[in-house]
């Protein structure tokens, strides 16, 4: 498949084993590929409120373009793949100071919505007039609902208060861990001087790497294929490369292409180096 989509599209930004990056607009780029052969895809658009990276539309404009890109989605999907989808909110002028991008959505996506899932960051601006928002939407949705992938063993939560608690001389709690239930504690990406993550890049809108690890275990199995039409900064890449899924990203600005080129290429780096040491043992 890889190979198919390099004769398509043509040489890529960035290439590497199991991974392509595409310096191309996505709506565009996805329209020459073939039907039915991703497995999942995880992304995060612009949300349409005028950040540095997006050129910012009326409201009507930007849904259409959403439903346009999620129906490229939609035709790349294999039939028992999934779209994991993160949007924050937007203001509507005289409606809603803060609404949920993806409630705007609800009758455009042709995919089926099996959950919402909560990720509560727990840091950020804090409010005066309106309690402080700590949270982003999730949203899980699968082509088959009877027909999906769902790897709950390989994401159970392990911080179990009473993992040792019998009934009738049975655990009760699986010994893998809980259910994280969909609601996600996990923390953002920092920044600044005193407080900056570890995983931090210049890109301003940058995933955590235990957020996206925890859909690609669920929702896909190793050598499964991942695409992310908003690469950004490379996180979606990084986790699926991490995890053995091969991964394609589309990134329209450059800039970003390479902030995802470095972070791969050193992760790749790194992965050698540590094995080079194991083969010492």
């Amino acid at each position: 498949m890889f190979n198919q989509i390099v004769r398509i599209l043509g040489t890529p930004y960035f290439q590497a084993q199991n991974c392509l990056i595409y310096h191309l607009d996505c709506l565009e780029a996805m329209s020459y590929l073939p039907d039915e052969w991703v497995a999942l895809t995880v992304t995060s658009p612009p949300y349409n409120i005028g950040k540095e990276y997006e050129q910012k539309q009326p409201l009507s404009d930007y849904l259409n373009w959403c439903q346009q890109w999620i129906t490229e989605i939609y035709r790349l999907t294999r039939p028992d793949g999934a779209f994991w989808l993160n949007l924050g909110y937007l203001s509507i002028p005289d409606r809603a100071k803060s609404i949920p991008i993806p409630y705007l959505l609800w009758d455009k996506v042709p995919f089926y919505l099996i959950q919402e899932i909560v990720w509560n960051y727990g840091a950020g601006v804090a409010g005066r007039k309106f309690f402080s928002p700590r949270n982003e939407k999730f949203l899980w949705y699968v082509k088959d609902s009877e027909n999906y992938t769902f790897n709950l063993d390989d994401v159970r939560d392990r911080n179990v208060k009473y993992p040792n608690q019998k009934k009738n001389g049975k655990l009760k709690v699986n010994p893998l861990g809980k259910n994280p239930t969909d609601v996600w504690e996990l923390p953002k990406v920092t920044s600044g001087t005193q407080r900056a993550s570890k995983e931090r890049t210049p890109h301003p809108a940058q995933f955590p790497t235990a957020v996206i690890s925890r859909i690609i275990k669920a929702s896909s199995n190793p050598r499964e294929i991942a695409i992310d039409p908003f690469m950004g900064s490379g996180t979606t890449a990084v986790v699926a490369l991490e995890l053995q899924r091969p991964v394609i990203g589309f990134e329209i600005r450059e800039d970003y292409c390479k902030i995802a080129a470095d972070r791969i290429d050193n992760f790749l780096t790194q992965q050698q180096i540590q094995a080079s040491q194991l083969s010492l043992f």
